[in-house]
């Protein structure tokens, strides 16, 4: 009798292996052949699931934003305005092992992104449902009188995304200097400011 195979779980083990190839090798160095190591398969398994090695990276990349989406609408239930907005913000951020990862992986594939319109075109899909968020939630803690409208609402957003890719890339490049007790101070003062 044959062995039934569960081709969403092999497809998630190997994307699974590709975050942990990148975290140790870096995007670059990071081959078919390490991943199907990684994940305990052949190359040969891989083609059978992926098209080429951009699929599998764009996938990878696709299935770590599919998760931090899922991650909000769980963190964001039943809260709206400034409260909601401030979680989201935190969210973004590698506070934790979870986030710590993603960022890594995500600050691997701007590189990456620069010369690969398929990976680009995730990262411009992502960031706009982001932004979008950011904006929607910054909206409405400005019609709540919890944030001040100094400042468009648009505005305010670039400013959260520009705070969250910043101390995002400098906690990962110098988590000694970039502490999470620093990013939370720094988040919190852009909020007191905000709020005046």
């Amino acid at each position: 009798m044959p062995k039934l195979v569960d081709h969403d779980e092999r497809r998630s083990d190997v994307l699974g292996a590709v975050w942990r190839v990148i975290e140790r090798d870096g995007i670059e160095r990071t081959t078919v052949r390490a991943i199907a190591k990684e994940a305990g398969y052949s190359a040969g398994v891989l083609v059978h699931y992926f098209t080429d090695k951009r699929d599998i990276l764009t996938s990878a990349l696709e299935l770590s934003h599919r998760r931090i989406r899922a991650r909000w609408a769980e963190k964001l239930a039943g809260r709206s305005g400034l409260d909601a907005l401030r979680e989201l913000v935190y969210d973004n951020l590698p506070l934790d092992e979870e986030r710590r990862l993603e960022t890594r992986l995500e600050v691997s594939y701007w590189a990456r992104a620069l010369s690969s319109d398929d990976v680009l075109g995730v990262q411009r899909r992502e960031s706009s449902e982001l932004r979008d968020a950011i904006l929607g939630l910054v909206r409405e803690a400005q019609e709540r009188e919890e944030l001040s409208r100094c400042a468009p609402a648009q505005e305010i957003t670039l400013q959260l995304m520009a705070l969250i890719d910043g101390l995002s890339l400098h906690a990962t490049l110098h988590p000694h200097l970039v502490t999470d007790e620093e990013q939370i101070k720094v988040v919190e003062r852009t909020f007191a400011d905000m709020a005046r």
